[in-house]
């Protein structure tokens, strides 16, 4: 089978086309027109790092069994426009996964906040307890090389489940290609104000998703949307959660992260794990990759770094740290990045989530606006939105990091908890080696 990757060089692309490669009597080819690490890396190291950068529609010929499509490429994509012609079978990633997973048993993991470490928790436990399953999972797992995997012998594929846009030619949300046995929602928070402008068009693709499922819906009983789409299930059983409050003492923190983790054991139950096997294994994982990840620690002050952005997580995370660390100060630094944090109209939703903070700095950068073509915001502005006393508004990664070093400068012998989140750089900051340094 000759397979080709159309946009290769994304997180969840690059991986994919990866674990494609791994199988017996399949060829991977791809193009994109940037990639960075760590797909740049690992796609070298593969041998499947395309000669060089750009699209050649010359190389789309007849003998290419199926194209797999990325969210990255646009629908005048010139390979794309080229395959099309020819008549090429055209997947999207979700539902590729799907073709690839059809006959297995399929866990699917969604949720505006804490898909991510909810999908690796049963992972993790799945694998310490040598139950084979193939998966798709947005973060790097301790005992796992890659973050997507597939097979011929596992009999379970566990996904997490994303609500954005499955590709430039299918606008459906990503999650419902799974067609899922069994599924978790951990709750419903605006986000992708650019795909779903209205909080009723976002709440409605869930309600899709879960009509989708055909045996189980594992959700977290505390929201109240979900309970409302509890409510219209008709074709599987509804099993509400909350968070853990058992006695096994766990590696992970935080209120968010307990009810992730009972999500995650009921899933694992429906697939015969007891519960006493889930708890013994769970008590020894410490994380997803840059999910609350410590990243630096003395005897006196602690460093994270977390990929919230959207206010739900922000919120979450920031009180997850407050509670865990009551007498440290807390400085909490959080990227305006995402389409939908950068959206005037998208601000208020900010309101109050980083109040929990000795200290809150926000950033952003006025270049990213302009170049995803959206309406300019001010400082001022956001500092309205977010609506606490503590917050400062950067635009300037220099004047960012002089603005923490000088929190740690005046309060080091307090003791300072610093959370840095963002699904990007703050503009090219090493956060591990900037925290690093600060803590000495």
């Amino acid at each position: 089978m000759r397979i080709h990757f159309i946009a290769i060089g994304g997180a969840a692309m690059h991986n994919l086309a990866l674990a494609v490669a791994g199988k017996a009597g399949y060829k991977v080819t791809g193009s994109d027109d940037e990639i960075f690490d760590p797909a740049l890396s690992h796609l070298r190291d593969a041998g499947l790092l395309p000669a060089e950068l750009g699209w050649h529609p010359e190389r789309i010929t007849p003998d290419i069994d199926a194209i797999i499509l990325g969210m990255h490429a646009r629908e005048d994509n010139p390979e794309l426009v080229k395959a099309r012609e020819l008549g090429l079978k055209i997947y999207s990633f979700p539902e590729y996964l799907y073709e690839q997973t059809k006959d297995k048993i399929r866990i699917v993991v969604g949720g505006s906040h804490g898909k991510t470490t909810t999908t690796s928790m049963i992972l993790y436990v799945l694998n310490r307890l040598g139950i084979e399953a193939d998966y798709m999972v947005g973060a790097q797992i301790e005992g796992f090389e890659r973050m997507v995997r597939l097979s011929d012998t596992a009999k379970y594929a566990v996904f997490e489940g994303d609500e954005y846009l499955t590709s430039p030619l299918d606008l459906r949300s990503k999650f419902l290609w799974y067609q899922p046995h069994i599924a978790i929602l951990t709750g419903i928070a605006w986000d992708h104000i650019n795909v779903f402008p209205t909080f009723e068009q976002y709440v409605d693709t869930f309600r899709k998703f879960v009509h989708t499922i055909s045996d189980t819906f594992i959700y977290y009983q505390g929201d109240e949307n979900l309970r409302m789409l509890a409510g219209e299930v008709q074709q599987a059983k509804c099993v509400p959660y909350d968070a853990y409050d058992g006695k096994v003492e766990m590696q992970v923190f935080g209120r968010h992260n307990m009810q992730n983790l009972q999500a995650a054991m009921l899933a694992c139950h429906c697939i015969g794990v007891s519960p006493e096997d889930f708890y013994r294994e769970i008590s020894t994982f410490t994380g997803a990759s840059n999910r609350l990840e410590k990243i630096a620690e003395t005897a006196d002050s602690v460093a994270f770094k977390d990929f919230a952005h959207s206010p739900s997580k922000l919120k979450a995370t920031i009180n997850a740290v407050r509670e865990r660390y009551p007498e440290k100060k807390l400085v909490a630094c959080m990227e305006l990045h995402t389409f939908s944090s950068l959206m005037a109209d998208f601000l208020p939703q900010y309101k109050g989530c980083m109040g929990e903070a000795d200290v809150a700095f926000v950033y952003f950068n006025p270049k990213v606006i302009e170049h995803k073509k959206l309406t300019p915001i001010t400082k001022n502005e956001v500092r309205d939105a977010f609506g606490t006393k503590n917050v400062e508004v950067f635009t300037e990664s220099e004047a960012l990091q002089k603005a923490i070093s000088d929190q740690f400068s005046v309060f080091s012998n307090q003791g300072i908890a610093l959370l840095m989140m963002s699904s990007g750089t703050f503009d090219g900051i090493n956060v591990n080696e900037f925290a690093k340094q600060l803590l000495g």
